[in-house]
């Protein structure tokens, strides 16, 4: 049993894999590499993807490849850098705060990645937007904050909490927080300034509470203890993407 499920892992890596194009990019003496995967049909919404604190994994192409089979051009963000790849835990926390504690570098990483995506010859410009995973997650409501051509954001469990609420008056894109209702890794406070934000400034947005989900929801790698803190959720998994999906729909038409 432990061969054939571990066979059935390589054969979804590999499927993954074929799918996804590196894709490098550079800013100044600054490399990045990303991936890309190109739509079939011509001029199709693109969505930009951010990876979760461990940077861009495996577990962010399969992600990727999850939108890209619904027809959209996807372009796999990279923040940290080329070769930057946390290998702990520990690591991967400090990465991440540097990029929560600095928002406006957070957020040139991610417009950065988002131009090189409009560069795209399938890509529909005027139809685009952003999600993200945890680190990624907060990133994409950064992005709504800042970059005022995309249509959605999405945030799977990611971080809800706002340095400048008033920039909420910024957002023109509709929004989606996908948030698992028992994820210790969200303040009460910061759920609550977030709606606030959301609604003080008119925002077309969703907050959408999965019951007995934690922090990593839609992430099979996490295991399915719920005390730990993070842990895999089929259901909240299943329903989250069926929430994007619907929502990416709407806000493309």
């Amino acid at each position: 049993m432990k061969l054939k499920c571990l066979s059935m892992i390589a054969i979804l890596f590999v499927s993954v894999m074929a799918s996804a194009k590196t894709y490098e990019y550079a800013q100044g003496e600054q490399k990045f590499a990303g991936d890309f995967l190109p739509a079939q049909k011509a001029k199709a919404p693109a969505i930009l993807v951010i990876h979760n604190w461990m940077g861009v994994t495996a577990e962010t192409l399969k992600q990727a490849e999850r939108f890209h089979k619904l027809g959209y051009n996807v372009f796999v963000a990279d923040i940290y850098g080329k070769g930057v790849r946390p290998t702990s835990v520990k690591e991967a926390g400090e990465l991440a705060t540097k990029y929560k504690t600095d928002r406006k570098l957070f957020r040139e990483r991610i417009e950065l990645a988002y131009k090189e995506m409009l560069k795209q010859k399938s890509v529909d410009t005027t139809k685009t937007a952003i999600l993200g995973y945890c680190f990624g997650g907060t990133g994409a409501l950064e992005a709504a904050r800042s970059n005022s051509q995309i249509k959605g954001a999405i945030s799977f469990h990611g971080g809800l909490d706002s340095l400048n609420p008033q920039e909420g008056a910024n957002i023109k894109a509709q929004v989606l927080a996908l948030h698992g209702a028992d994820d210790p890794y969200v303040a009460e406070k910061d759920l609550n300034a977030f709606e606030k934000e959301m609604r003080d400034h008119k925002v077309q947005f969703e907050l959408i509470k999965f019951g007995n989900a934690v922090h990593s929801f839609t992430e099979q790698a996490a295991g399915n203890d719920n005390s730990k803190g993070a842990a895999y959720n089929q259901l909240a998994d299943i329903k989250s993407f069926a929430y994007s999906k619907h929502f990416l729909e709407t806000v493309f038409k």
